[in-house]
């Protein structure tokens, strides 16, 4: 966990793909306390002819934009941690699409234990569970 889905402007790039996920997966990490081994990200790409921002298109604009979506468990991070957290996403992604639309958004999903989990378990019942083994 978490699952990061992102968005940007661009035809699609293998290479810029890969360098992406690896460094929306080492902010997480860092920034998140997220364990990059089972971060999951996908990303998306738009024609920039398809993308509206103010009524005009990012073609328009002449810049690029970016939207990430990530999940993560409800209170497991603090509001200091999640506002460095969107700041080093925007920053990142300026680098490394060469500027972009002050429109470009972030969006950290804090959903309750219960409902989120993988290898179908729950990251509430990998919680208990581990606390019972500590015990």
């Amino acid at each position: 966990m978490p699952i990061i889905n992102i968005s940007i402007t661009g035809k699609p790039d293998a290479k810029l793909s890969a360098t992406i996920a690896r460094v929306a997966t080492e902010i997480t990490a860092k920034l998140l306390h997220k364990d990059p081994t089972i971060t999951t990200v996908a990303v998306n790409y738009i024609d920039p002819q398809h993308w509206f921002a103010g009524g005009k298109s990012l073609a328009e604009h002449g810049t690029n934009t970016f939207w990430l979506d990530i999940k993560v468990v409800d209170g497991t991070n603090t509001k200091l941690e999640l506002e460095a957290y969107l700041k080093a996403i925007f920053e990142a992604f300026g680098r490394l699409l060469g500027g972009v639309h002050e429109e470009s958004y972030a969006f950290v999903h804090e959903v309750p234990a219960a409902a989120y989990g993988y290898g179908g378990k729950s990251q509430e019942f990998r919680f208990i569970s581990g606390r019972l083994k500590a015990a």
